[in-house]
């Protein structure tokens, strides 16, 4: 891959077997992971899978409680 100047920013065009492994297409996001080993680039963004599990454990430790709002 060839960095390139993509209007006034610097881009990268992906080959085709990485959107494949990525199952991503034009228009969609991929989000920037900073490893020990250097950048993982992933479709998933892991800030928001972050708040969604610390969702679940909230609401698995409430369960009796957010039956009892359901209900009203």
């Amino acid at each position: 891959m060839k960095v390139r100047r993509i209007g006034h920013s610097l881009g990268v065009i992906l080959p085709q077997d990485t959107i494949s492994a990525l199952k991503v297409r034009e228009g969609d996001d991929l989000f920037e992971v900073r490893t020990p080993d250097g950048i993982q680039l992933t479709p998933y963004d892991p800030h928001f899978a972050k708040v969604i599990e610390i969702g679940r454990r909230h609401l698995r430790r409430n369960r009796d409680a957010m039956r009892e709002l359901a209900r009203r």
